[in-house]
């Protein structure tokens, strides 16, 4: 339970990264102050809250975006597991690449921080904690992968298709993966909502027993924003319910309230 709570959080930020495609035009997801709200249940307890919310700046005459991806443990889940987790990253609005990163972790008793500076000349990342490492081009931090994929196209993949991309993360390169399984209309608290269902392949036998055990369902519409995350586990199932957004480019797909 301790870490598939922990990990909603992550999932929440990479739920699309690795749907899209490239597109011939350049076309824009999110905008300047989009905030996304998210509430986390244990079963039919309440876990804890995560949010997504961008803001744009400008610096030396170039536009860039600043992300914020946080989550904390709240009731019950909070006394016995206390999440205080912080992802943040500045893009280069012409690229779509991120130029800093940071990522302050407190779950329980472990703690961990890192800021991460991305050299795109000469391709390595600076980090706090381990220093000048040698990096592929073009490798993201994991919050900007997200933001990076929400402005691509999200067409033209079969069912089954597996896409395979690799970030910078804890420590080093991470090798994300996601199964696309098709469309679904889901019943939430907003409403139902048309959606793009995703698998992502997970390592099974620590707290899942497939690698089909953890699903993303993605807004079909042109925001691609993460509607509902659901885990089952040994134990249990945990759930990330989207309550609340503002700022929204383009029209949400809520089919009925």
């Amino acid at each position: 339970m301790k870490k598939a709570f922990a990990s909603v959080l992550l999932l929440l930020v990479i739920g699309v990264v690795l749907y899209a495609q490239p597109q011939a035009e350049k076309f824009s997801a999110f905008k300047n102050g989009e905030f996304l709200q998210y509430l986390v249940y244990y079963g039919f307890i309440n876990g804890g809250h995560a949010m997504l919310k961008v803001s744009e700046f400008e610096m030396n005459q170039k536009k860039y975006f600043h992300a914020v991806a946080s989550g904390y443990s709240t009731g019950i889940a909070d006394k016995l597991f206390k999440v205080r987790d912080v992802y943040e990253t500045f893009v280069d609005m012409e690229t779509g690449l991120p130029i800093k990163a940071i990522r302050n972790i407190s779950e329980g008793t472990y703690k961990y921080y890192d800021e991460i500076l991305f050299d795109r000349k000469e391709n390595f990342v600076l980090s706090k904690r381990k220093g000048k490492l040698p990096v592929p081009e073009n490798t993201m931090d994991i919050l900007s992968a997200f933001y990076y994929a929400r402005n691509n196209n999200f067409k033209n993949l079969k069912p089954d298709d597996i896409i395979t991309l690799e970030t910078y993360f804890d420590d080093g390169l991470f090798t994300l993966q996601i199964r696309y399984k098709g469309i679904e209309t889901i019943k939430t608290g907003l409403g139902k909502i048309n959606c793009l269902k995703f698998s992502p392949v997970v390592e099974p036998g620590r707290i899942f027993d497939t690698q089909d055990d953890v699903t993303i369902w993605i807004s079909n519409d042109n925001n691609f924003i993460p509607v509902r995350i659901q885990f089952d586990l040994l134990v249990g199932s945990i759930k990330a319910d989207l309550v609340k957004y503002e700022n929204l480019k383009h029209n949400f797909a809520i089919l009925k309230k």
